[in-house]
């Protein structure tokens, strides 16, 4: 159709975009909103140095809900950002400790690296309930310079770090010591980790068939679709403004926004093809998949969950240490009403039956080419009376 592109919208219409201009194209990730990933670079104080990679952390539709106060010296307290919540996806806010676990995590290896030993009292006025967080704080940090702390070869990879939701290599098979590296580096924490590969093909299309499941539900839930919509970033400018949430920088969906076609103040219709395409796209994905990794925990308290997010931190580390790419796949995992089949479905596949046990993470497994890094806000965007 030489550079002519049709477009179908909602009601079945087409309308044809000829000749697309460079608005239409693929855009940059502007360099402002990634710059973080550079590292932070020479900082007087060292608190500041530390955030600088803890900010780096993965989080829950990269919302960076955290919130930091550096008010005491040689101490930083952490908080929940109570405005960059999931209350339709993560009802419970078992994503979101989860996130923080990254982050204290990151903070830790960091700490190590300067030869600091951070002692990290979670919930230090007392834990939230298991429905609901509020505004006192989920950590507090004091750093401690001790010549006995060991540096962690982890660090290293905090700047290399992606989330990968590219198509993975079908056929790629993850090796044994790959899959022995991200175990072992569970080992710090007290849950149980699993993995499936190319080895057990009935099973790796089960837990493809959830996962297909569960983003459709997602997709096709009003609600839910709404709740992203927020945190969707459209575009180089966008993300500039933001730097956080979710972004989209191919042309087809710039396109469309540009045209008045995407309208982001309603959720689309299940055959609409805002909704149809997305499926697709992630159902191809999945089947080019050839292996998932699972950690489940003993109990789902607001510790566990934390330190649920410091496991996922070092597992996504160590692969990619081995170069291994990773993607979250949470849908199932999450706790909303209509997400109930393919909850208990993971769960029964995965041989987690006691109320008592959850899975904390689920992810894909593969090799994919290298992506660029999400957007960042900054140190100075998660500090308290900032």
């Amino acid at each position: 159709m030489d550079r002519r592109k049709f477009i179908r919208v909602a009601g079945g219409g087409v309308i044809v975009a000829a000749s697309l201009t460079s608005a239409g194209c693929t855009q940059l990730m502007p360099e402002a909103a990634v710059a973080p990933w550079n590292g932070p670079g020479h900082e007087t104080d060292v608190r500041r140095w530390l955030l600088g990679y803890a900010i780096l952390a993965p989080h829950s539709h990269n919302l960076q809900s955290w919130l930091v106060d550096l008010h005491t010296p040689g101490e930083i307290l952490l908080r929940c950002d109570l405005t960059r919540l999931l209350s339709e996806t993560d009802p419970y806010s078992r994503q979101i400790m989860m996130s923080h676990g990254t982050f204290l995590e990151l903070l830790d290896l960091a700490a190590r690296e300067r030869g600091l030993r951070a002692d990290m009292e979670l919930f230090p006025e007392g834990p939230f309930s298991p429905s609901t967080i509020d505004q006192r704080p989920v950590a507090r940090i004091r750093l401690v310079a001790d010549s006995s702390v060991t540096r962690d070869p982890l660090f290293t990879e905090i700047l290399k770090r992606r989330t990968n939701r590219s198509a993975y290599e079908p056929a790629h098979r993850v090796p044994s010591e790959a899959w022995r590296a991200m175990s072992d580096s569970v080992k710090p924490h007290a849950l149980r980790f699993g993995f499936v590969g190319l080895d057990q093909p009935n099973v790796l299309q089960r837990h493809r068939a959830i996962a297909a499941e569960a983003w459709r539900i997602e997709l096709s839930t009003p609600r839910v679709v709404m709740e992203t919509y927020k945190v969707l970033r459209v575009g180089s400018a966008e993300i500039a403004q933001h730097r956080d949430g979710l972004f989209v920088l191919d042309r087809f969906p710039l396109l469309m926004s540009q045209l008045g076609l995407f309208d982001r103040s309603k959720p689309p219709a299940p055959d609409d093809y805002a909704t149809t395409s997305q499926i697709k796209d992630f159902n191809a994905r999945l089947e080019s998949t050839p292996g998932f990794l699972w950690m489940v925990s003993n109990g789902n308290d607001r510790l566990t969950q934390v330190n649920a997010g410091r496991a996922y931190a070092r597992v996504q580390l160590a692969a990619t240490a081995a170069g291994i790419a990773l993607q979250p796949l949470s849908q199932a995992l999450q706790e909303y009403p209509e997400q109930a089949r393919p909850y208990a479905a993971i769960r029964n596949l995965l041989n987690v039956p006691q109320p008592d046990s959850t899975v904390q993470m689920w992810a894909r497994v593969g090799f994919a080419p290298p992506v660029g890094p999400a957007p960042r806000r900054g140190v100075d965007a998660q500090l308290a009376g900032v």
